[in-house]
């Protein structure tokens, strides 16, 4: 998996050494392990999906390729907890939003299991963010919001990256990279996409 996310062009050798390191199946239900390493997204349950490993080595690489430190990154989705571990590995403190908080404890104990102690967590609308902790080096959004969230923006550092993928649904989506500069915000734009909506508010 980890050579052909390399072919595919991620280099960045902290996010293929996480990647390798990390046992992809610890994180998706038995019935699905045959196809984990398979270059494809696997649905997780409640419309909710565990991002293609090319995606999640690609956004890896776009947050850490900011020109300050990254030592501090905020998660949008945590998911089944495999975007938040690879950051982890990779030394980042990496403080992880989910508004299902089912989501939010089997990620929890699946990163114990693993001994990533450099997670924190936090059940709420990732539209919000986290003010408290902020600034954040980076901050990455494992959904599809329509527009980019002002919230989230303004909780960057002055050379930290905000990556999300923007659009509708079924729609034309780009992964963003919005840089907070001293003065205001620079967007670049990478590879079309394909996520599950951004959606407001909490569930159990």
């Amino acid at each position: 998996m980890v050579e052909r996310v390399r072919q595919q062009g991620v280099s960045n050798p902290k996010v293929l050494a996480a990647m390798n390191i990390l046992a992809r199946e610890a994180f998706v239900d038995e019935a699905l392990r045959m196809r984990v390493y398979d270059d494809c997204s696997l649905p997780i349950g409640q419309g909710q999906t565990l991002s293609q490993p090319y995606i999640v080595g690609r956004m890896s690489e776009l947050l850490l390729g900011a020109n300050i430190p990254v030592k501090r990154v905020l998660e949008i989705g945590t998911g089944s907890g495999y975007q938040a571990a690879v950051l982890a590995q990779c030394g980042c403190a990496v403080f992880t939003i989910e508004r299902i908080g089912a989501f939010l404890d089997v990620a929890k104990a699946r990163h114990r299991r693993l001994g990533l102690l450099n997670i924190r967590y936090l059940h709420r609308d990732g539209f919000k963010g986290w003010p408290s902790q902020a600034p954040f080096d980076g901050i990455i959004v494992t959904a599809a919001p329509p527009t980019i969230p002002d919230e989230l923006k303004v909780q960057l550092a002055v050379g930290g990256r905000l990556i999300v993928p923007v659009g509708a649904q079924g729609g034309a989506q780009r992964l963003t990279v919005i840089t907070r500069t001293e003065k205001d915000f620079r967007s670049q734009f990478f590879d079309a996409v394909s996520f599950v909506p951004m959606l407001p508010g909490e569930q159990s």
